[in-house]
């Protein structure tokens, strides 16, 4: 079995257009069930968790710009090289993405979340409850270099200048968009 196919089961609406990097704790989106395929019983229920887990498909990354070869994320020179299996960069061999995020609202085929990192018109391929006892158990450790990039992950977006660089981008700007 070499591909399998998936359909989405619902559209996230978001006021962001374009992948930027960092500034998602601003982002309050809903995602829309394709009501074709769902009535309003599929989501109940889940107004009862206080977060969801969201799969969905990087859809508009270039399938000749998924990366299998270890980089640095970013672009950041100050960072190891790592394979694209130990970070967290849209440009993956399936392209897809996986989110936590706070449950706001149910209300019929929508689900209104915040903090999710995905842009406008982005295909959601499934949603979960999240539940603590999927969480990790024991200690979580991580390397330096990850928690310098997810500094200003949450926070707004900075001009960029001179003096207000933030020093996890790279002095281009350059990077390949969420997270690493």
């Amino acid at each position: 079995m070499s591909e399998l196919g998936v359909r989405p089961i619902g559209w996230v609406s978001s006021q962001r257009t374009e992948p930027l990097d960092d500034g998602w704790d601003s982002i309050v989106v809903t995602i829309t069930l394709d009501a074709e395929r769902f009535g309003p019983e599929a989501l109940q229920g889940l107004d009862a968790f206080s977060h969801v887990e969201v799969v969905y498909l990087f859809d508009r990354v270039d399938p000749d710009g998924v990366q299998t070869v270890a980089r640095r994320p970013r672009g950041n020179p100050d960072w190891p090289q790592v394979g694209i299996f130990a970070q967290r960069a849209k440009g993956r061999p399936n392209r897809l993405g996986v989110w936590v995020c706070r449950l706001l609202a149910v209300q019929d085929l929508t689900v209104t979340v915040h903090a999710l990192d995905a842009i406008d018109g982005t295909p959601v391929l499934d949603l979960k409850p999240y539940m603590a006892e999927f969480a990790p158990r024991g200690q979580v450790h991580q390397p330096a270099w990850s928690r310098e990039l997810m500094a200003a992950y949450w926070n707004a977006p900075q001009p960029e200048g001179p003096a207000d660089r933030h020093p996890a981008r790279p002095p281009d700007g350059a990077g390949p968009g969420r997270a690493c």
